[in-house]
């Protein structure tokens, strides 16, 4: 005959639940803050392509066509930023300084090949989850 389970027993079934599950949710913690740091490693190794002049100009015109004066060249989180987009947030005339990784070589081919062009670039926080910045996109833009 089986004996019947105690209170100890009950509370010891409920704590190896509880183990469980928090294991499990550490777990997928460590898997998502693993993503996070590769996608940010990508991210910032990544290297203008090769092709960019043209990628550039297949974009610029299909904007033009369409009507635009400017488009979205590049999106990312603005934890990426090295003052975690705040300087862009408040439209701080030196936001290019916070820029890293991908961002800032994207800037630097801004600078060197497309500004000597009469193009602009500006910078805006794109959504604000929890109230905090998200992600931030950079506008190229020209004048008609």
């Amino acid at each position: 005959m089986a004996d019947l389970l105690k209170p100890d027993d009950l509370r010891k079934i409920a704590d190896d639940l509880d183990m469980a599950k928090a294991k499990k949710m550490l777990e997928h913690m460590k898997a998502d803050e693993a993503e996070r740091d590769s996608l940010r490693e990508a991210f910032n190794s990544r290297e203008i392509h090769p092709q960019v002049k043209e990628r550039v100009n297949t974009a610029i015109r299909r904007a033009a066509e369409q009507g635009h004066r400017q488009l979205l060249a590049l999106t990312f989180p603005a934890s990426y930023c090295n003052d975690q987009g705040r300087r862009i947030n408040n439209m701080e005339p030196d936001w290019p300084q916070s820029l890293e990784g991908f961002a800032k070589k994207a800037y630097e081919y801004f600078m060197t090949e497309l500004k000597p062009l009469g193009f602009k670039l500006s910078a805006q926080i794109l959504d604000y989850p929890g109230g905090i910045p998200g992600n931030v996109g950079l506008y190229l833009s020209w004048d008609r």
